[in-house]
């Protein structure tokens, strides 16, 4: 019979309502200290928690009698909505107060309450100072899990829905009691981190001492991807195992839909790193796994928050991507994905079908401004027998930053549409129809329509199938169909937002690509394929 615990129910959970720029948010304190509380708000991301002032004391209860007027408080803090008395059923009993737990749903309840609460205030990196998202296992040092044991006042300390609350009593879980949530400080918890080698310090001193005698200046792997000052590193986490938990420990802090494993032998790391004189500063990275049977492309992404909405999270998901293309494999991000990475990762799925529809729908290309021929029509093939004017190249030198001194990049990329070269479906380059219907005036109009399928679409644009379809419909490409009635064989147009059925056709214009386009701000790739390093 396996293990199990009684775990007794909380029923002290208060819940309280506050006023934050003006709006409302329900709140819950999870933990206490001189003069702030540790609020988490409800039905938001734990990166929002915070310590404001605590609230008022509850106003005593009334003795029944003659009502007297009162004015109500101007604290934005409301009475609790949830008391703390026992549950109590329909029939008038009391509810149980203890619940059986088996082992691995006591330790996965005991890693919640535990991390529930970041264990930092503010972290020291380089010149910066980074307020921490989320809680990351940095261990206890020796001298501070001799002072805890040691201290008289640590029995009065207590981590909320913990029993055991000493460092000796958590003897498998000793890591995750780590900074912050038990030393013993006044004010803010902070963590002094290099920035070079992610060494990480209690105190100020030694990591003053440290950055000076540092000798690691850029990340301990091989460049494969320059561009400019911009430079992403490949490092091995089974040669470079101490870096590279180092910097797993840095990003858990940023991190909180992901588990940290310490052994990182089966991981590589792609380190995105801006180049200044002699030294190369990270900006953000990626971890993805060696050997991944579901042919996850990527573990997880952090970018530091003082870089981010400036592209480099978006080069990083780029890079991802094409080194699953060049490796002959479909890729994904390994789920479940955090509220930032479902966003990032829809826009990089968005932008590549609207570049990918600009390129398959355009009749002429991207180059070509006007073609003159005589007594012919046009023909791209014959330049012979007819004039052909196309977009000049621009040939001047950017300065170095993000897009460093680039050569003359494709036009096709430049217009912000897929090569075509980079597709090998025949259904989007050798089937294509085109159709020219004369006007009134004398003239002509020519158009191109593809048949394909969805399975077609992903495999040219090297997405998933549910990756593609997802993005298809919430960016409204999927409104316009052609319901197949079944019973009898009369096609019928619609455009409404029920359900796409398995017999219905899609219809995508060129017009509605660029409306989306304009709507979600689809942009050039910020990847210069010419500048990966092989």
């Amino acid at each position: 019979m396996p293990a199990t615990h009684v775990v007794p129910i909380e029923t002290d959970v208060r819940i309280y309502t506050v006023n934050k720029n003006g709006v409302e948010k329900v709140v819950k304190i999870l933990h206490k200290r001189p003069g702030e509380v540790y609020v988490h708000y409800v039905d938001m991301d734990k990166r929002m928690d915070e310590w404001p002032p605590p609230p008022p004391p509850e106003p005593p209860k009334r003795k029944r009698g003659r009502p007297r007027r009162t004015v109500e408080p101007e604290a934005p803090v409301a009475p609790p909505h949830q008391s703390s008395t026992p549950p109590v059923e329909e029939n008038g009993v009391a509810g149980p107060t203890e619940v059986v737990m088996t082992e691995e749903d006591f330790d996965l309840r005991h890693h919640k309450q535990l991390t529930a609460q970041r264990n930092f205030d503010m972290i020291i990196f380089d010149s910066w100072k980074i307020r921490p998202w989320y809680f990351s296992p940095y261990p206890l040092t020796e001298i501070e899990a001799d002072d805890l044991i040691d201290t008289p006042t640590q029995a009065t300390t207590k981590i909320p829905g913990v029993v055991r609350a000493t460092a000796r009593s958590h003897g498998r879980t000793s890591d995750l009691l780590a900074g912050g949530l038990l030393r013993p400080h006044t004010g803010e918890s902070m963590l002094w981190v290099c920035h070079f080698c992610f060494k990480y310090m209690a105190d100020g001193v030694p990591w003053e001492l440290h950055k000076k005698d540092c000798k690691m200046k850029h990340p301990p792997g091989k460049k494969v991807y320059q561009r400019g000052a911009h430079t992403i590193w490949e490092v091995d986490g089974s040669k470079e195992k101490l870096y590279c938990q180092n910097l797993s420990l840095f990003g858990k802090l940023f991190i909180d839909v992901k588990t940290l494993f310490f052994d990182c032998d089966n991981f590589l790391f792609y380190i995105l790193t801006d180049a200044k004189s002699a030294e190369d500063h990270i900006m953000g990275f990626f971890s993805k796994e060696k050997l991944s049977y579901d042919d996850y492309n990527l573990a997880c992404i952090m970018t530091l928050p003082q870089y981010q909405r400036k592209g480099y999270g978006m080069l990083l998901i780029e890079f991802s991507y094409e080194l699953s293309r060049r490796a002959g494999k479909v890729g994904t991000p390994e789920r479940p994905l955090s509220d930032l990475g479902l966003r990032s990762y829809l826009a990089y799925w968005i932008s590549t079908l609207i570049r990918f529809f600009r390129r398959v729908l355009s009749v002429f290309p991207p180059d070509v401004v006007s073609v003159k021929t005589e007594n012919n029509f046009p023909n791209l093939d014959d330049e012979n027998h007819g004039e052909i004017e196309r977009v000049p190249s621009r040939k001047r030198k950017k300065p170095k930053g993000f897009d460093g001194e680039v050569s003359e990049t494709n036009i096709e990329q430049r217009m912000c549409m897929m090569p075509l070269k980079s597709i090998h479906v025949p259904a989007f380059t050798s089937d294509r129809t085109f159709e020219t219907i004369p006007r009134e005036d004398g003239g002509a109009e020519t158009h191109i329509q593809v048949k394909c399928t969805l399975a077609e679409v992903a495999r040219a644009t090297n997405l998933r199938i549910d990756d593609a379809a997802f993005a298809l419909s919430e960016c409204g490409l999927l409104r316009r169909r052609i319901s197949k009635k079944i019973n009898n064989n009369n096609n019928s147009g619609s455009e409404s937002s029920e359900s796409v059925n398995e017999n219905d056709t899609i219809v995508i214009t060129r017009s509605l690509v660029e409306q989306v386009a304009k709507e979600r701000n689809v942009k050039i790739m910020y990847l210069d394929l010419s500048c990966v390093i092989p």
